[in-house]
């Protein structure tokens, strides 16, 4: 075996060996959840392109930091499957199929869905604090950036993408993952490219607490195991 394979093996065994089972046994029926979910995604991009469909698809699912809070929260469920405007439907598409796939199949269909939410929800708070901050300080927002309409699943996808290589052990995917987003800061500094980092601290915050949890379970079960004293 050479170094490459022994590498790729340690990297993505684990992650491998969970989502080959259920693909195996029954294909692309082991993510019921996301077919639906491209499924969702193309008809509302369908529906969004039409001109009788815009303004429902943004009542339903667009979200903006200038927006009331209550309403933002009501439409963020939705948005994760509103294809952002700027970007291609089928890379929307593509993301959601893989990624929300291979978590489906690792995480379970609620959990995965969960862990979306989690993510898209930090970065739409994060754009309502960053344009509170202003655009002077490193984290912060221009006022403009209210109005952008806020959808897609990158946030999601994104925070998945960290939270799987943490369970799995695949640190080197994770930390790709996550340079990545620092980088497309970096040169663009844009609200989605913000969002993105949101997202991740988000998930990242969530792994911790998943490690603290295992840890004290660890030492609580090490101590309960341990032989009685012997009593004279």
């Amino acid at each position: 075996m050479t170094t490459l394979a022994r590498w790729a093996r340690a990297e993505w065994g684990a992650l491998y060996a969970a989502v080959r089972g259920p693909l195996a046994e029954r294909r692309w029926r082991a993510a019921p959840m996301a077919v639906a979910a491209v499924c969702l995604t193309a008809a509302l991009h369908v529906v969004h392109n039409q001109a009788w469909g815009y303004r429902f698809v943004q009542n339903a699912g667009g979200v903006r930091a200038e927006d009331p809070l209550w309403l933002a929260l009501l439409r963020t469920p939705l948005s994760l499957f509103v294809p952002a405007l700027d970007l291609p439907a089928w890379g929307a598409l593509v993301q959601i199929l893989l990624v929300f796939g291979i978590a489906e199949l690792c995480l379970g269909r609620w959990h995965t869905l969960a862990l979306a939410y989690v993510a898209t929800l930090a970065g739409t708070l994060y754009a309502r604090l960053g344009i509170w901050l202003g655009p002077d300080l490193p984290l912060g927002l221009p006022a403009s950036d209210a109005r952008v309409v806020d959808t897609g699943p990158s946030a999601a996808v994104v925070g998945l993408a960290v939270f799987l290589g943490w369970r799995y052990r695949a640190y080197v995917t994770a930390s790709v993952v996550i340079v990545a987003m620092v980088a497309e800061v970096a040169l663009k500094g844009n609200l989605a490219g913000k969002e993105h980092l949101a997202a991740i601290v988000a998930v990242l915050a969530l792994c911790a607490v998943g490690e603290l949890r295992q840890r004290r379970s660890r030492d609580r079960a090490g101590s309960g195991s341990g032989a009685p004293p012997i009593q004279s």
